[in-house]
């Protein structure tokens, strides 16, 4: 593996974007934790928006859950103004990781969103790992507390993204240890079970 444990290497269409929030910012935790998280996977999620259906890969029909509270939406109006989306995100799935889970590799559903996600992470650093479909390359990358990483185009479709299921990481030859992390992940929906909505 390409182990470039930093934002220099990063497949065609991503974006690592360093400090997107500030300290104070990340207290938005609190909100989240006075939420009902589902224990429905191996990792605990919030989904606000929109809910996305796992097993089904979609969002179904009777997804909507209503718009964004309002300070989801003062983010998804940052990620707007600074030119990473064009329309208002209307998504968002809250992540938590505690030290050993991660999520497999994967691709975002494509009818189901536009070309552009960010994945805002807040508490721990964490590695994510990417992988091309049609090669064998791989390429990593740290993502820190506060950081933000925009998938779009090729970096969405063309290349599997994930987080390694450990305790710890290796950054510059050294074992650091993993904290809970949570991770937001903003998308615009257009289409519910193959229909726009």
């Amino acid at each position: 593996m390409d182990h470039a444990l930093d934002a220099a290497t990063l497949p065609p269409g991503a974006t690592y974007i360093p400090e997107f929030l500030s300290r104070e910012e990340e207290a938005i935790k609190d909100q989240l934790d006075a939420g009902e998280w589902s224990n429905a996977l191996k990792r605990r999620v919030l989904h606000f928006g929109y809910l996305y259906d796992y097993r089904a890969r979609a969002v179904l029909a009777d997804a909507y859950l209503g718009k964004l509270p309002p300070w989801l939406e003062t983010f998804a109006e940052r990620l707007v103004t600074r030119g990473y989306f064009v329309d208002l995100p209307d998504q968002v799935i809250a992540n938590e990781y505690l030290p050993g889970q991660g999520i497999s590799a994967h691709v975002d559903c494509a009818p189901c969103f536009d070309d552009t996600i960010i994945s805002i992470s807040l508490l721990s650093q964490c590695e994510m790992n990417f992988r091309e479909r049609s090669s064998s390359r791989s390429l990593a990358v740290l993502l820190h507390p506060h950081s933000g990483i925009l998938l779009k185009g090729v970096s969405q479709y063309d290349w599997t993204h994930e987080i390694p299921a450990r305790k710890s990481d290796v950054v510059d030859d050294t074992k650091v240890n993993r904290g809970r992390r949570i991770s937001l992940t903003f998308r615009k929906v257009i289409q519910a079970t193959g229909k726009p909505l």
